[in-house]
């Protein structure tokens, strides 16, 4: 279990990066067999490119947003080192794809989305208040949020972290 840290701190991560949201919704639980494969396939996924740090990646959250639908909300470099895994025929993504498409395509029994969102320099702020590391701040650090980062207008022009 994470300690948790207190008072008020922000994501020491400075430049732009890409908030990449993805995951899958049961939408019939009784197919384990179909869904299963599908859940199972994004933990080598998550594995691989998190031992490679020229991928890119730079770390995700697991979230449950229901029995049915779970996320995961990952942080990469840039969008190119995102695509780059994606299309990459080597890595674990795309015969994991392939498989999915397969298997399920369009039968309706396992759902799959994701969002991709390019945030540019000083496009971003974070604050948690005596929180375990979350999303941002688990993937880069933190910082205090006192002084001139004490404020979401200050964060968001980027004061540096040592300031």
């Amino acid at each position: 279990m994470s300690t948790i840290t207190p008072g008020r701190m922000t994501a020491a991560h400075q430049g732009p990066l890409v908030v990449f949201v993805i995951g899958m919704r049961i939408n019939h639980f009784h197919k384990v067999r179909k869904w299963w494969p599908v859940f199972q396939a994004m933990g080598p996924m998550l594995a691989e490119v998190s031992r490679d740090p020229a991928s890119g990646f730079l770390g995700y959250e697991f979230l449950l947003r229901s029995a049915r639908t779970v996320v995961l909300l990952q942080y990469w470099r840039d969008f190119d080192a995102l695509e780059a895994y994606a299309r990459a025929r080597e890595k674990k993504h795309w015969p994991a794809w392939t498989a999915f498409n397969k298997a399920i395509g369009n039968d309706g029994t396992v759902g799959i989305f994701h969002e991709t969102y390019v945030v540019p320099e000083h496009g971003s702020e974070t604050i948690y208040g005596n929180m375990v590391p979350f999303g941002l701040g688990k993937v880069s650090g933190t910082v205090t949020a006192t002084g001139s980062r004490n404020e979401a207008r200050s964060r968001m022009k980027g004061i540096p972290a040592g300031d």
